[in-house]
């Protein structure tokens, strides 16, 4: 199973450098996931991963630990746990774009 820390730490970042469009999608996200802590992702300027909230973030996105590794695994497992109530998303719109990111 994917580790969450890591894939914030490591894999989003270096995701990023080497997609220099995804970078700058002009956006931004926060993800409170519960059991292993909140991170931010802005998408402009080049892209940047940082632990902790983002005040006026565009979309936040909520979502156990356990849930959330098994949606690293799977992105297309993400509706079934938006259906399921189990993946939150204040910006519906804004959360279609992280397919993108997590694919």
């Amino acid at each position: 199973m994917a580790d969450t820390a890591a894939f914030f730490n490591e894999y989003l970042p270096e995701k990023l450098k080497a997609n220099p469009d995804l970078a700058d999608m002009g956006s931004s996200f926060q993800f409170d996931i519960e059991g292993a802590g909140t991170w931010s992702l802005q998408l402009t300027d080049g892209g940047k991963v940082t632990e902790g909230p983002l005040e006026g973030a565009d979309c936040i996105i909520t979502c156990a630990q356990e849930d959330w590794e098994g949606l690293l695994d799977n992105p297309s497992s993400g509706m079934m746990l938006f259906m399921q109530g189990k993946l939150k998303a204040s910006n519906l719109g804004m959360a279609t774009k992280l397919q993108q990111i997590l694919g």
